[in-house]
């Protein structure tokens, strides 16, 4: 296990500065998930910690030790792609094990290795098969494979479940949630998938443009985003967003058409001035029922299996609130609705940032 420092870390590709200054510190035997659109730069992190790109300024530490100039097979990492990257003429062991008769590993701790690994990821049955004999989900438990094998201080994974199918995905990822629990290796793992970031996560680092927005744990960074992209960004359906105006007098949250008391509201500014701030509630937070004390027309119903997505249009603005259990009521029916307000958000319009 080791714990992985960037500072001030800056990458270049020609003219174009896709990380600049960026600091990070991943604990030691932590599940980090680096989350955020394509481009964001979470790949490219990951690729500079691997040592696969040159950067242009800062460091980077793994284990306590400066390896900004490393080679890759210098830093005690282990790395899984996005493509499984099997070598097709070899079998399941021959795969897992290449890496290790490369570097003159003796047989018997190869056999260790390989058969204590093949046990954690059911791969025993197939150590002898080819990768054109596999499925999908069992080529990238191979290529999980290939990479538990080293024993490595720190495990990087690339989006390595963008390639399967929703049922393959769930199941490695509980099996990568079990194997982190029993291993309790550092795992710094990229993906722009919320929900492989939520339940996957000790913490969540989002990404936008090179440059972190947030850290924390998922509940936290989903509860109490620190900006609007955060905020929309993370959830499914995401946050709804209202604007309006925060009166400081009254410890109200103003606009045309509600009017809310934000008195309990935990501002991070103890003094909060009067400004355009948004409102966010997460669907959950909108609970549609007999007593609310708001009116909606139902605009849309989604069926989600165990719950509903039931979008209201209120005075021109579609919210999304989430049902559990039966309906009674339809679409174009007007229903009343509550906010809880203990669970809301609040930002500045100017800078997007949470008040």
């Amino acid at each position: 296990m080791a714990g992985v420092s960037v500072k001030n870390l800056s990458i270049r590709f020609g003219d174009n500065e896709v990380i600049k200054a960026l600091n990070l510190d991943v604990h030691e035997s932590e599940f980090l998930v680096l989350l955020g659109p394509s481009g964001c730069g979470k790949s490219t992190l990951l690729h500079s910690i691997a040592g696969l790109i040159d950067v242009a300024d800062g460091s980077i530490e793994i284990g306590g030790q400066d390896m900004t100039w490393a080679d890759p097979t210098d830093r005690n990492i282990g790395m899984v792609f996005q493509s499984y990257a099997l070598y097709p003429t070899m079998s399941v062991e021959r795969n897992m094990s290449f890496g290790l008769r490369v570097k003159g590993t003796p047989k018997a701790e190869i056999e260790r290795r390989v058969t204590r690994v093949a046990q954690m990821l059911q791969l025993e049955p197939l150590l002898q098969r080819k990768p054109a004999q596999l499925s999908g989900g069992q080529r990238q438990r191979v290529a999980i494979g290939r990479a538990l094998v080293r024993e490595a201080g720190v495990f990087l994974f690339d989006e390595p479940l963008s390639n399967l199918d929703a049922k393959l995905r769930a199941e490695l990822r509980r099996e990568l949630k079990l194997l982190h629990k029993s291993l309790r290796a550092t795992m710094i793992y990229v993906t722009h998938d919320q929900v492989e970031a939520m339940t996957l996560a000790t913490r969540i680092v989002v990404m936008l443009g090179g440059k972190i927005q947030q850290i924390g744990a998922p509940a936290e960074v989903y509860e109490k985003p620190q900006n609007l992209f955060v905020a929309g960004f993370l959830g499914a359906p995401g946050m709804n967003l209202l604007q309006g105006r925060l009166n400081p007098a009254s410890m109200g949250f103003e606009s045309d058409s509600l009017r809310l008391d934000v008195s309990g509201y935990a501002f991070q500014d103890s003094a909060p001035a009067e400004q355009d701030v948004v409102l966010g509630i997460r669907p959950e937070n909108l609970q549609i029922h007999a007593g609310g004390e708001l009116q909606g027309t139902v605009s849309l119903i989604e069926p989600m299996g165990n719950h509903h997505v039931v979008w209201l249009d209120f005075a021109g603005k579609l919210l999304s609130s989430v049902v559990t259990g039966a309906l009674d009521f339809g679409v174009d029916q007007r229903v009343n609705f509550s906010i809880d307000l203990a669970r809301i958000s609040l930002f500045a319009q100017a800078s997007e940032q949470r008040l």
